[in-house]
């Protein structure tokens, strides 16, 4: 079952979104050649905390940090450390904030000083899947007009959407029906009504869609180890246009 959200409880996971987009501008200030994945990590979790709020991702089925960092070839769920980045590297940033009950998450990855062409087009087109996503969340779509949004940007582009792993729905819990893969035939799955909040996030690759999890049960790469990218932003379904709930 797919919740419909008052106006109220948008707001609530507006609130939440907000400081979920104060943390990744705050860790996009930070990514710079030499600084630690851990340093990001706990600038982002102190400044969680100063809005009292709750770092969700923090223990979350044992999850051991409040962000998830993943550089290049890494898709989804890297581990903070010590690691320092380095120039012309990928870097995701997966923030998700709980504030009195409510949850919003999003994604962005950033890039360390220079990065190549090859980087670049990979970025700019993880970006513009998402924003073709974002357009389909509209009422009387489908679900998987989303999807097919974002599969068509990326496939067009000579890349690879992650099948493994999909977007999901959001609001009182960080994982909510309904899952939202990154590729689907269009006119499909549920229809899209005023109130669904859903936290889209394509995961496009350079190469073979394919992954792999590391030995730590948490960290996900890519197969061929080329660079991924991954974008990610809460919105909801409104009577008009999509509402982002995860920026300034």
């Amino acid at each position: 079952m797919i919740e419909c959200r008052s106006e109220a409880e948008v707001e609530r996971i507006r609130r939440a979104g907000l400081i979920v987009a104060e943390a990744l501008s705050l860790a996009h200030e930070m990514i710079k050649p030499g600084v630690s994945t851990e340093e990001i990590d706990h600038a982002v979790e102190a400044m969680i905390l100063k809005n009292k709020a709750r770092p969700a991702f923090k223990g979350y089925r044992g999850f051991p940090a409040s962000t998830c960092i993943s550089i290049d070839e890494v898709v989804v769920h890297g581990i903070p450390g010590e690691q320092k980045l380095k120039d012309g590297q990928l870097v995701g940033v997966d923030v998700g904030v709980e504030l009195n009950g409510y949850f919003a998450d999003a994604a962005t990855t950033f890039s360390v000083g220079k990065i190549d062409s090859e980087k670049k087009r990979l970025l700019d087109s993880g970006e513009a899947a998402l924003k073709a996503g974002i357009t389909m969340v509209r009422a009387g779509n489908y679900l998987y007009d989303i999807s097919a949004a974002i599969q068509k940007v990326a496939e067009d582009a000579g890349y690879s959407v992650v099948r493994e792993y999909v977007g999901h729905g959001i609001g009182r819990a960080m994982h909510e029906e309904p899952q939202i893969p990154n590729y689907a035939p269009k006119g499909r799955g549920p229809m899209l009504n005023k109130g669904m909040v859903l936290a889209l996030e394509p995961m496009v690759n350079e190469g073979v869609f394919e992954v792999e999890v590391l030995d730590d049960r948490w960290t996900v790469i890519t197969k061929d180890r080329k660079p991924s990218v991954h974008f990610e932003h809460t919105v909801t379904v409104t009577e008009n246009d999509p509402l982002i709930l995860t920026v300034l």
